[in-house]
């Protein structure tokens, strides 16, 4: 890429306002960060295929099975506002490689874990690296990109990592389940963390911000009592459905939340600093990558079941057929980049917005007879519209904070992320599944068995497998008809989708014309906040372009 031909960096000449421009060193670095990157994507999807793997081996309880998968998303969405803060402090290079030590030895450890307790555990550990992993990979991004223009592409690129990750997770996890047992899917981690740990001392600075007082612990505590109970309240909803705990779960969450944004208030040396929040740049930035998130994540599932439960596909057969998709996010990331150099960003998230809501519309014409290719393309173009909208919102919220909050801002960004595929899954899977068991209530052959029928309504899976228990005509119909009646499920939730993709595009539209990176002032030159430790990084000193405290963003 033209980026590799960069010469090696240069600070600013005295008395100009150009920033320092990033060269080879900081590029290859760019690189060395995408490897953590991919593989705490990963590790959100990547058991997919294992868990009847583990089943036969560990013998979980339903419950158990329900943790192994979920305690990892729970325990990284909890911490992430924690370790961004603790990174800002003790220094993000030096979190990295932590996090990517005990994300190795945690993934030995549920690779050969014997119980369901211990995988549970080591996936537990896994969640706690991953969140000292996700915020310090894009706080260094903004310390490592001083340029404008150069931070836009960096931080495209880590956009589309991100999203591949996700995607690779469950094609990676069908081949190793092919060729070695369920374990491999967590020992593939180790090599790529052992390159990350001697690579990045090389070729990735030390950044640490000056802060004064002590680590806000009870703010710590306080952020991940406000989160775990919202995370778990939505996740459960979607899953069963609403009743009294749950929605309790959520109440208290939100009630202890407010508790920490009191105390991040009225602290002397607080974990998030409020006043960012004032700038409309940086909190609707925040909004736009929690809907972007709600809609790309809480859309997943339909795509995979319809692959697997409607088209009769493999669950490896399916997984590598989602990942043509991720062309649309491949088109998508450079042309932002290029884009946000001629146009208002307003237009272009606005853009974005209007791009997904495209696919989603047209996915609502989608049928159980539908080609394969119509399915491809309406995906393609609605994740490329969304990776659009994160690669503004990203460019936006990196170029908002000062160098020395990078950390707790890019922990923001990623615990809304959670927020938003969390309430997507609830509310879009709620409309999908609504849809579906009414459907097929209607559509079921006559004098299907009362207990068949149920077992059907539950899921799609549950349908296809109770329809191949059934005789001849009886069971063939009752396939064609949960097919048809989950293709009707998918068209509302993406109904669904498209309508919110939409209102979002009109709010973008307006609520950030004019909005840019970096304020007239900090372009002119402001003070040192947070700089490489002498030796390990760029010259210390003022560095011109960067953004204030309490004013990061202009309209």
């Amino acid at each position: 890429m033209a980026t590799d031909q960069t010469p090696p960096a240069r600070p600013a000449a005295a008395g100009t306002t150009d920033p320092p421009r990033a060269g080879r060193k900081e590029w290859t670095g760019l690189y060395v960060l995408l490897l953590p990157l991919l593989l705490v994507s990963m590790d959100v999807s990547v058991l997919y295929f294992a868990v009847p793997f583990i089943s036969r081996d560990l013998q979980p309880s339903s419950t158990q099975q329900l943790w192994i998968f979920d305690v990892y998303g729970f325990v990284l969405a909890g911490l992430l506002i924690t370790m961004g803060s603790l990174g800002d402090r003790i220094g993000r290079r030096l979190l990295l490689l932590m996090g990517a030590a005990a994300f190795s030895l945690a993934s030995v450890a549920a690779a050969y874990s014997r119980t369901a307790g211990e995988l549970i555990t080591a996936r537990a550990v896994l969640g706690i690296a991953g969140a000292t992993l996700m915020p310090s990979t894009l706080a260094l991004i903004r310390n490592m990109f001083h340029d404008e223009k150069q931070r836009r592409t960096a931080i495209a690129i880590w956009t589309a990592g991100t999203m591949s990750g996700i995607a690779l997770g469950p094609v990676l996890s069908g081949v190793l389940l092919d060729h070695f047992w369920w374990g491999s899917v967590f020992l593939i981690n180790v090599p790529f963390m052992l390159a990350l740990l001697a690579l990045a001392p090389v070729l990735v600075p030390e950044f640490r911000a000056p802060q004064r007082g002590r680590f806000d612990l009870i703010g710590s505590v306080l952020s991940l009592g406000a989160v775990l109970p919202v995370i778990y309240g939505i996740k459960e909803i979607a899953a069963d459905g609403p009743d009294a705990v749950r929605c309790l779960s959520i109440a208290v969450g939100v009630a202890v939340g407010a508790a920490f944004v009191v105390r991040q208030a009225r602290a002397r040396a607080p974990m998030i600093d409020l006043k960012l929040f004032r700038s409309r740049g940086f909190t609707g930035s925040v909004a736009m990558s929690l809907v972007a998130m709600f809609a790309l994540v809480g859309f997943a599932i339909f795509t995979t079941q319809y692959l697997q439960s409607v088209l009769g596909m493999t669950p490896l057969t399916a997984a590598l057929w989602s990942l043509v998709p991720m062309a649309g996010t491949m088109i998508a990331a450079p042309a932002t980049r290029l884009l946000v150099e001629r146009i208002d960003r307003a237009y272009v998230a606005a853009g974005g917005f209007a791009t997904a809501a495209a696919g989603f519309a047209a996915l609502t014409q989608l049928q159980a007879g539908s080609p394969l290719a119509f399915l491809l393309i309406a995906a393609g173009v609605y994740a490329g519209g969304v990776v659009a909208v994160m690669s503004v919102a990203n460019e936006l919220i990196m170029g908002a904070v000062p160098p020395g909050r990078a950390g707790a801002a890019a922990a923001v960004v990623e615990t809304a992320t959670e927020f938003g595929g969390a309430a997507g899954i609830a509310v879009l899977g709620s409309i999908g599944v609504a849809a579906y068991r009414t459907g097929l209530a209607a559509a079921a052959p006559a004098g299907t068995p009362p207990g068949a029928l149920a077992a059907a309504r539950d899921t799609l899976g549950g349908a296809v497998t109770v329809a191949s228990q059934l005789p001849g005509r009886a069971g063939a119909g009752l396939l064609a008809a949960a097919r048809v009646s989950f293709s009707h499920g998918l068209n509302e939730a993406a109904l669904g989708a498209a309508a919110v993709m939409l209102l979002a595009a009109v709010v973008s539209a307006v609520f950030f014309r004019g909005v840019r990176p970096v304020c007239a002032a900090a372009a002119r030159g402001e003070a040192q906040q947070g700089e490489p430790e002498p030796g390990k990084g760029q010259p210390a000193g003022t560095r011109p372009g960067e953004a204030r405290p309490g004013g990061p963003l202009t309209a």
